[in-house]
Formats: C-alpha cells, structure tokens, sequence
C-alpha cells in the first residue's frame, strides 16, 4: 500500500507583516463578542491595522447589529479592513436573485440575519414569492448603503509575507491570481500543501477548537457563533499571539 505523501514543509520564516497587524475571526452575529473584543483591541492593538476575515452574519442572532457596528468601526478607524466572506455572499446573491440563492442561505444561517432586520415569514423552504417578497421588505429595512457596502468587501489583504483570506488559497497559486471560490469558500489543497512563496495565510471559515500557527497557516475561527469565543492574532515583527474575547 502507498501511503499518502506528508505536507510539504513551509519554510517561509516568521510572519513579517509592513506593520502591525490584529486580524478578527468570524463573527457570525455574535454582537456581545464583537463588544468585548473591540475593547481588547483598543488596549492591546490601538496602533495595529485591524482585519476582519469575515462572516459577519449569520447563525447568531444579531447580524443586523453586528453591521452596524462595523460600519461604526470603520467610521472611527478609516483603515479597518472587513474581508468579504462566504456568509456575506449568499447574503449579497439572495439580494440580486431570492428565487434562486434564497432557501440555500436560510439553511445556512440566513433565518437569523433575516430576523434580526424585523419579523420575516419563513423557513428553511420557502415558495418563490415568499422569498421575493422578503427580499424587497429587507431592502426596504435595510440601513442606507448596506448593500453597497457589503458589495465592495475585499476578498483578500496582503501586508510583507502575510495574506488574510476568509477561507483559504490555492497553495500552487499566487494571491492575486486566486480564484473568488478559493478565497471565500476554501481549497482542497489548502493546508494540506504548503505555499513554496513564503506567504503566511491567516483565515476563518474552518472552526477550530483552539487557535492554530501551523506550516504557514494561522486559523483563527473558533466559532464564535457555538463557543462565545471570538479570537484574533495579533502579528508583529515575526511574532503571533492570541487574544480572545468571550460572550459571557
């Protein structure tokens, strides 16, 4: 029997970002979190360039909130990045064509962003015209511009030797040619193979019991929405550490 070839190693040396960075796992509507690790960052990271990896929304019961914050935030710290994550995309694809991408996102999460907007008659299944109808009504409720804000989330950020994605990359691949797919719904291959370029990827979207530094890859998820434990690394001058922030 052949066995299956290890993980190549990753031998791109430490982390070295242009400037410090604190990069935020998924939030996944948990607004208590958010809270708590706002003021954690404020203390720990206040000159850091904060990342968020994405997935906002969803599965929690307060997205709404949550994006009403973040759009504050960014208000307060102009150089803020929100990545645009999986979660935001069946949200936005909703938005253009409810008939079609509607029941996937209520299946996935989209029941609880809907009701943190107002009172939405549906379920995981829902007829054509009941998803049309809670399009236009949530367009109607919606915050001004929200739409067009969530539109322009970057897939990805790049600073030194050190990428943030929310979901993973094409390890054979450069980050500028990645594929929309590889970014914000992962790859095959990520983690598996290690980049040959010396790029560090740090994501979310892969829930993780603890927080993870591993042959190139920094995974931050620790599922916030199911844990109440939001975690970002901080990184700087080659080094990572973990903070995380609880629900309660």
């Amino acid at each position: 029997m052949t066995e299956a070839p290890l993980p190549q190693r990753f031998d791109g040396g430490a982390p070295v970002p242009e400037g410090a960075l604190a990069i935020v796992g998924d939030l996944h509507g948990q607004l208590a979190c958010l809270d708590r690790m706002i003021d954690q960052l404020s203390e720990r990271a206040g000159s850091s360039r904060w990342i968020f990896v994405g997935d906002f929304i969803d599965r929690g019961d307060h997205s709404a909130e949550v994006l009403d914050r973040l759009r504050t935030l960014e208000s307060d710290r102009p150089d803020t990045v929100f990545l645009l994550g999986n979660h935001e995309e069946m949200m936005l694809a909703f938005l253009r064509d409810p008939e079609q991408a509607g029941n996937r996102w209520m299946r996935h999460g989209g029941l609880q962003t809907m009701a943190s907007f107002g009172s939405f008659q549906l379920g995981v299944q829902n007829a054509p015209e009941a998803l049309r109808v809670a399009r236009d009504r949530l367009v109607e409720v919606m915050p001004e511009g929200l739409q067009t804000w969530l539109a322009g989330r970057p897939r990805w950020f790049e600073s030194g030797n050190v990428a943030v994605v929310h979901a993973g990359a094409d390890p054979a691949t450069p980050m500028g040619l990645q594929k929309d797919q590889s970014l914000t719904w992962g790859h095959r291959a990520f983690g598996q193979q290690a980049r040959k370029d010396g790029v560090w990827v740090v994501h979310g979207h892969t829930i993780v019991d603890l927080p993870q530094e591993k042959n190139g890859v920094i995974s931050i998820d620790t599922g916030a929405y199911a844990t109440g434990r939001l975690t970002a690394a901080l990184i700087a001058d080659g080094h990572v550490e973990f903070v995380q922030a609880r629900a309660q």
